[in-house]
């Protein structure tokens, strides 16, 4: 099993109470599975993939329960050996990449972050690794972009450099928060076909973050559905769609528009 999380509970100290926002979360996710997290804002969805990008290092909190990564528990990890996962082993996108990029730099340099810091190669082979991953997120004329700065750039194609940047090292988990939140709905769909297929091909295990359950059910091979923090549901894609169990799993998915046909 590539990713394990045991009774994964999250809470803040920063109000007069304390606040619970993972609630005794466990699930597991598999080499080269797509697994999709869904709930409303506040569900506890994007706290809980933070908590395995190993993002959430704030003192006013509390972590307990563990969140096993190929055998390894990162909860309790020393800094300096989570460092030499993320964005190697593990790599996240995230929902809005101009906030994400670094509008003072050219893109190829950062496509090659992890390969910098990661990595021993030539400034070469960076590049010719970077120009790789532009072509294969569908991008034309990867020179060009390469020399670009992020406001050059669609939010289509902002998108792709973050998927490009996420995968150049090769990761064997990719966390994606909301990555489609942003974007018009035809390059929704674009950015979907492109995951899928980095899917197929890299056996990329990918955590798809979001609250659009259409675009889920496009992508993911099996859902789970968070309500106030906790698991509520968990399932194959399908069965979760068809024949859901739960209350709350029902009236996400009745909420999805209907486009009439004529």
């Amino acid at each position: 099993m590539l990713l394990t999380i045991e009774q994964l509970t999250i809470e803040f100290y920063d109000h007069l109470l304390p606040e619970r926002v993972v609630e005794d979360v466990s699930f597991s996710l598999e080499e080269g599975e797509i697994l999709g997290i869904v709930g409303e804002s506040g569900s506890g969805k994007s706290m809980t993939a933070l908590a395995v990008a190993g993002l959430l290092s704030r003192k006013d909190m509390k972590k307990t329960g563990r969140i096993l990564f190929d055998g390894e528990e990162l909860l309790s990890m020393r800094r300096s050996d989570l460092r030499k996962l993320q964005g190697n082993e593990i790599s996240m996108i995230f929902q809005e990449p101009m906030t994400a990029l670094n509008p003072t730099m050219r893109i190829g340099k950062q496509v090659e972050e992890a390969l910098r810091i990661h990595f021993e190669m030539s400034k070469e082979e960076q590049k010719r690794a970077a120009l790789e991953w532009l072509e294969k997120v569908e991008l034309e004329d990867v020179e060009r972009v390469y020399d670009s700065y992020p406001h050059e750039l669609s939010g289509g194609m902002r998108q792709r450099v973050m998927i490009a940047a996420a995968m150049v090292s090769g990761p064997r988990l990719l966390i994606a928060d909301e990555p489609t939140t942003a974007l018009d709905v035809t390059v929704q769909a674009q950015i979907i076909q492109l995951l899928k297929k980095i899917n197929r091909k890299s056996h990329t295990a990918i955590m798809f973050i979001s609250h659009d359950l259409s675009l889920v059910r496009q992508l993911c091979h099996r859902v789970i559905v968070m309500k106030d923090g906790r698991i509520v549901e968990d399932g194959e894609c399908d069965a979760i769609f068809e024949t859901p169990q739960e209350d709350y799993t029902k009236r996400l998915i009745a909420a999805i528009p209907r486009i009439p046909v004529s």
